[in-house]
């Protein structure tokens, strides 16, 4: 008896057919990215929003080229006669070399502000996102409540205290009053709370370390790139500012740029050729802001990363 082995059924398994390349572009177009409308909508918002910026600084720069005479008699966006040299000579040589002390002065209460600043406002960050303590919600409250307060509504009233305490037309008159940020304080309690592990902490304590030991040696070091971010903000910040000094500060040897091209650009309705020198000046105030932008570059985009803030 011969035993016969049925054939082995025929598998209809097809192979599975690949959607087209039109097909995986029309689902991924519906599934993931926006509309075509969208996209361009997005391009020319960011378009217009770029030449918002640097159309003013294209401006800057040609007319920092042009002497006196053709700043107003030539097309405002087209070079003319090279005359960029004269007008750093000018420069320099208006008033003694003024310009350069407020530049002087700009680079003291920006930069050693600013690092002073950082450092409150990191320490003070952390300790809010580190320790539990009675009145900590009271200090986050009012920490972000004062940033909803204009600084010109403070300017006054920050006038009056410093008058009292004999810090007027000083440099402490302008350094002080820049520690107090509670925006950085808020930003380091947010790179604290996502940047410090807890339980890297607990193990720092058991090994027999400090608190200010734990602090210095290990958070400080992961907080370096939220803290680079803070400097950033603060330095700019402290390079725009205008109110503050302005109202503390009479001597014109103690104003930051700021308030000396203000007060240059009024006095050029009176003096013939000033209005191009507040040009070059405005021009050569903006440098070290793009130094400090750039050089800190590495550490500024992971820090805004950290602190969930987006560009």
């Amino acid at each position: 008896m011969t035993t016969q082995i049925a054939p082995a059924p025929e598998t209809a398994a097809h192979p599975s057919v690949a959607p087209s390349p039109h097909r995986r572009r029309q689902v991924y177009a519906e599934g993931e990215r926006p509309s075509r409308t969208a996209r361009t909508v997005g391009w020319i918002f960011m378009i217009a929003v770029t030449l918002y910026f640097l159309v003013p600084v294209y401006w800057l720069i040609v007319a920092s080229t042009k002497s006196t005479g053709d700043l107003f008699s030539t097309p405002g966006f087209l070079f003319a006669e090279f005359n960029l040299w004269q007008n750093l000579v000018d420069l320099t040589e208006q008033a003694d070399g003024i310009y350069w002390r407020w530049m002087f002065n700009s680079l003291i209460y920006s930069g050693l502000g600013s690092v002073l600043m950082t450092f409150i406002s990191v320490i003070s960050g952390y300790a809010l996102a580190m320790y539990r303590f009675r009145g900590r919600t009271v200090i986050l409250a009012a920490a972000l409540g004062s940033m909803l307060v204009p600084q010109t509504v403070l300017a006054q009233p920050t006038y009056v205290l410093l008058v009292e305490m004999g810090l007027n037309n000083t440099m402490w008159g302008v350094l002080l009053p820049s520690l107090v940020y509670p925006f950085g304080v808020m930003l380091g309690f947010i790179y604290a709370q996502t940047s410090v592990p807890m339980e890297l902490l607990e193990a720092a304590r058991l090994d027999g370390a400090s608190e200010w030991r734990a602090f210095w040696s290990i958070a400080l070091k992961l907080l370096t790139p939220g803290a680079v971010t803070i400097l950033l903000f603060a330095f700019i910040g402290s390079w725009n500012n205008f109110m503050l000094p302005l109202l503390v500060l009479s001597d014109a040897r103690l104003q930051p740029v700021t308030v000396g091209l203000s007060g240059w650009s009024q006095a050029a309705i009176t003096i013939p050729g000033l209005q191009t020198l507040v040009i070059v000046g405005s021009l050569l105030s903006i440098i070290p802001i793009i130094i400090v932008f750039v050089s800190l570059q590495r550490y500024w985009r992971s820090g805004l990363a950290a602190g969930g803030m987006k560009f």
